[in-house]
């Protein structure tokens, strides 16, 4: 598309309506809150102030939990790059099998995580947890409360950031020219020395982006290390929300969200500088589509596959026994022992007909979807002008609407509490901290980033010879876009409404700051049953969430991923969109930084929420 002078622009009264409303939109909720935090932090009263800096030096607690968010960071990056390699090698390279099973197994984490994923492991492995009491039948002296701290935050998180390996990693072995590793077999190089001086490299674009991924949920973590890590492991964002719901220590929190915030951008800064450094790809000229290999080496094939079903039972133990136990009673819970006499469902009946266990999950729904149409909807003007017209002033609005993807949403959160905790002329006068809307406000924002880039891949798939045959005749630009390029992209548009209202569905790590105490989301009442508030009943319920969630996001993506048109932003019937990802998400080019720091930029959204934060 054309350069287009950023004074023609003005000439449309739909264009003028449309910035007017997103200059608003992005000075009220993206630009002024994080502005706001820096300002509470270094400049309370106007004038500069270390205050902040010298209490984080003095609190110990508070030093802990940075050292623990990089340590953290820093081992996930190397875990999950260890597992989610050799889990796409041997569903996708290597010759294994019953590799079908196997991807069906790791692919587990596509339809649970987050709050869930984490509440689901201490149910199985915590103290009480359903294998712990099985285990302490055989090991009597065992310690109960053996999977905490760094060792169980670490675990969870590692299985379930795998699934950006799933999505990306995978989809990127595929291009990957079989042609080279023939001639490489042919002079002579093992197996292993095609994998590490051939087929690696090629990956290694899309590796720095997964690293970015794994290291930023790292850096982040909240649920996880809250539910599993105990008193020893707590990070930077557990000790942010701890701080921000005291008055006096909101300075503090703002400057641990402030160091938050900075290493991510450095961590993306580097990643992109260290992919820019390289050369990756094939010398065939003309490529042929990769075939698996067999591994030779008698001793190799059985370690592959011994480790290979070894991590399928580590992902679908956790699925299976959580659809068991939400059939289960009461008794059966505690005890950890399931029979067929104990088998019922009347978990289901409670939490699906009474109000209190029907509640929460409701007002989940309800936020969840309200964010993913208004989100989608309000961005597709948006996006079709930043498509269409390419100039310093949509160049300017398009790295605007990032801001979400750079920033932890702990930060964005409290910079929310913060700016409008008291009447703001932005939101005319209004007070929003405390009230049901900021929540829903956290949600569209959030999601601003991922569908503004889906959407515009979505319209630059549309043939311009359409439009511009309208204009001809003399169609005006509301009717181009109403009649023809909406009904166009409706289709993509629906699907990533569905991958946000899954993703949302049982967020915690935004809801904790935000949500109204009487109008507490899914996520907030699941972190509650993992510490017991509820009781077996809260258990149970937590069962029947968690299985409630699994149905409706494996049927989204089902919808949207297991069908060749189903593809956001792809051509219906392309080879590429069966079971793979949206062409946003794999990669399609948009003015936002360097390839790695694109695809970080997904946060696993087409995941929907497959990343334990």
């Amino acid at each position: 598309m054309s350069s287009t002078p950023a004074r023609s622009m003005l000439r449309s009264p739909f264009i003028i309506i449309v910035g007017t409303v997103l200059t608003w939109f992005i000075a009220a909720f993206l630009v002024w809150p994080n502005a706001n935090v820096l300002i509470e932090t270094f400049f309370p009263g106007g004038t500069f102030s270390g205050r902040a800096a010298e209490k984080l030096l003095s609190s110990q607690r508070a030093m802990k939990s940075l050292g623990n968010s990089f340590l953290l960071a820093v081992a996930l990056s190397i875990t999950v790059n260890v597992v989610g390699i050799f889990i796409v090698l041997v569903t996708h390279y290597f010759r294994i099998r019953g590799s079908r099973i196997l991807f069906l197994g790791y692919a587990t984490t596509f339809i649970y995580g987050g709050i869930v994923l984490a509440a689901g492991y201490k149910f199985i492995y915590g103290d009480k947890g359903i294998a712990t009491a099985f285990l302490l039948n055989i090991f009597p002296g065992m310690e109960p409360d053996w999977f905490s701290g760094f060792f169980a935050v670490l675990a969870v998180m590692t299985f379930a950031t795998t699934t950006n390996h799933m999505l990306f990693v995978a989809n990127a072995l595929k291009g990957v020219d079989y042609q080279t590793i023939e001639a490489a077999r042919n002079l002579g190089a093992s197996t292993w020395t095609i994998l590490r001086r051939i087929v690696l490299p090629m990956l290694k674009p899309t590796l720095f982006a997964v690293t970015i991924l794994s290291f930023l949920t790292g850096l982040g973590a909240l649920s996880a290390p809250q539910v599993l890590g105990g008193r020893d492991f707590q990070t930077i964002t557990p000790m942010i929300l701890t701080f921000t719901n005291s008055p006096t220590s909101r300075d503090l929190a703002a400057l641990l969200a402030v160091i938050l915030g900075v290493a991510t951008i450095l961590m993306l800064a580097v990643m992109s500088r260290l992919e820019k450094g390289g050369t990756y790809f094939s010398v065939s000229k003309v490529s042929s589509a990769l075939q698996k290999q067999k591994i030779t080496n008698p001793a190799a094939n059985i370690a592959v596959h011994a480790a290979a079903y070894l991590l399928f039972a580590v992902y679908t133990l956790p699925v299976v026994l959580i659809v068991l136990f939400s059939f289960a009673d009461g008794a059966a819970i505690q005890t950890g022992q399931l029979s067929p006499g104990s088998l019922t469902i009347d978990n289901y009946v409670r939490v699906l007909t009474q109000p209190a266990g029907l509640r929460p999950f409701i007002i989940s729904v309800i936020y969840s979807a309200l964010a993913a149409v208004i989100a989608v909807g309000g961005l597709l003007f948006v996006a079709r002008i930043l498509q269409k017209h390419k100039n310093w002033v949509t160049a300017l609005f398009e790295y605007l609407l990032h801001i979400p993807w750079i920033l932890p949403s702990a930060l964005l959160a409290l910079g929310l509490i913060i700016s409008y905790d008291h009447p703001n002329p932005l939101v005319g006068g209004a007070v929003l901290t405390g009230t049901t809307v900021i929540l829903l406000i956290a949600f569209v924002t959030v999601k601003i980033p991922f569908t503004l880039r889906m959407l515009k891949a979505s319209f630059a798939s549309i043939n311009s010879s359409l439009e511009e045959a309208a204009t001809i005749m003399g169609a005006k630009t509301i009717y181009v876009f109403r009649s023809i390029l909406l009904p166009l992209v409706l289709p993509a548009a629906a699907a990533i409404a569905a991958l946000n209202f899954n993703s949302m569905l049982d967020d915690y790590d935004t809801a904790i700051f935000l949500a109204h105490p009487l109008v507490q989301p899914l996520g907030l009442v699941i972190k509650a049953n993992t510490d017991g508030a509820e009781g077996v009943d809260g258990v149970s319920n937590t069962f029947v969430y968690t299985v409630l969630l699994m149905v409706i996001t494996g049927l989204t993506m089902y919808l949207v991923y297991g069908r060749s048109g189903g593809r956001p932003g792809g051509r219906r019937g392309s080879k590429s969109g069966k079971r793979g990802v949206p062409d946003a998400a794999a990669g399609t080019p948009a003015p936002v930084g360097s390839p790695a720091v694109e695809l970080a930029g997904t946060k696993a959204s087409a995941a929907s929420g497959g990343v334990t934060g």
